[in-house]
């Protein structure tokens, strides 16, 4: 064994930043959610981190935020394979600035790993599943004609389930009179819910607990698969979550605002939720919602991942007790709203299910799908790089 594969190290830490355009796009009241605007654009960013081995090979993952300052110093020169390390190092390092640095660094990690060993990750994990049943999550509501009533919302739960989609999640208005949002579960159970399954997440725009009682009653009445962090205590209230739990009986999901291992179980073992939210970008990467979802496991819960991606791919493909892939943001009037760097099949786009509504696992090495670099090149706006 060579010098180089006795005592890997980390070598050189590169992010590609790119840019692309969505069409048909806007902002809500506030600027702050994305929402269907016929004939606007939005010019939208991505990066792709790449780590350099000194065994030559690259680990690498689209998606953000890429490490920087204290963190990279860090990296540089540290040993590639030793993922648990690096996560609980940079966990603590990192307690009082961005601990979401760690979610691309760990997925990156994993992808050099299963390079190193050509196996794809899901396997290393310890997978078994090759294809995921999907859930069609919206774009919010607007006021532009797209999905503006509970009619435009409940004709495109049709659409997805005509395409195999077994469940839908609506992402509501973010200013509308609580109302509309109950007519909308209302008639969304009236439409599709013998079906689907369904959910409604308010991206906590809810005003108060009392708007989320009154959500609540009426999924209830519609027979809602799960609500989600419905109101403005910003998803993090497990006593507020406790309270709401009981006056409905709809199951709630939580955790997707609090970050890492500790906080989420602290909150499943104080009653402020029923379904456990977890996410590489929120929690520490592949190796940080591992934890998480053998530790819901554990209390006899599911987890379910926020968002697509083919990290979130390989976890579920490796846990039992997750539902449903999130794939989105979808709407009926913006036909492509990610960066076109994998093949369709592993691409969140509307209509890159199988006819079972189901989307399946990369089985390259690594995260297994081949990167299109020529369209990254084309974008590319900026490269960092950072060498020891």
């Amino acid at each position: 064994m060579g010098e180089n594969s006795a005592n890997p190290r980390i070598t050189k830490i590169e992010t590609v930043v790119f840019e692309y355009t969505v069409e048909n796009m806007g902002v809500d009241y506030n600027g702050f959610n994305l929402v269907y605007e016929k004939g606007g654009k939005r010019k939208l960013g991505g990066g792709l981190l790449r780590i350099h081995t000194s065994l030559g090979v690259v680990g690498e993952y689209v998606g953000g935020p890429s490490p920087s300052g204290a963190a990279v110093q860090y990296l540089l020169g540290s040993n590639p394979f030793e993922r648990e390390k690096i996560y609980n190092d940079l966990k603590r390092g990192l307690r009082h600035t961005d601990r979401t640095q760690i979610g691309a660094v760990d997925v990156a990690l994993w992808d050099f790993a299963g390079k190193y060993y050509n196996a794809p990750v899901y396997q290393l994990l310890g997978g078994y599943r090759t294809s995921l049943p999907a859930y069609a999550s919206t774009y919010h509501g607007d006021e532009n004609g797209g999905l503006h009533t509970p009619e435009a919302f409940a004709d495109f739960a049709e659409q997805c389930r005509d395409l195999g989609y077994r469940a839908f999640k609506i992402h509501g208005w973010g200013n509308a009179p609580i109302e509309r949002e109950v007519a909308n579960v209302k008639v969304m159970g009236k439409r599709v819910g013998d079906d689907m399954d369904l959910m409604i997440d308010p991206a906590c725009e809810y005003n108060t607990w009392a708007d989320a009682l009154k959500v609540g009653r009426a999924c209830d009445e519609a027979g809602f698969f799960w609500l989600e962090d419905p109101y403005k205590d910003g998803g993090v209230s497990i006593f507020g979550h406790k309270k709401l739990r009981e006056h409905i009986t709809t199951p709630i999901l939580q955790t997707e605002h609090i970050f890492g291992l500790e906080q989420h179980v602290d909150f499943v073992v104080n009653g402020g939720t029923d379904f456990v939210r977890s996410g590489v970008y929120e929690d520490g990467g592949i190796t940080g919602v591992m934890k998480i979802a053998h530790a819901a496991e554990g209390l006899g819960l599911d987890v379910e991942l926020h968002g697509g991606g083919l990290a979130h791919r390989h976890i579920m493909a490796s846990v039992r007790n997750s539902n449903y892939y999130e794939l989105g943001l979808v709407h009926p009037g913006i036909k492509q709203t990610k960066p076109p760097v994998y093949a369709p099949e592993f691409t969140d786009e509307l209509e890159n299910i199988d006819a079972h509504g189901c989307v399946p696992v990369p089985q390259g090495p690594g995260l297994g799908a081949e990167i299109d670099r020529d369209y990254i090149e084309a974008h590319r706006v900026n490269t960092i790089v950072h060498e020891a």
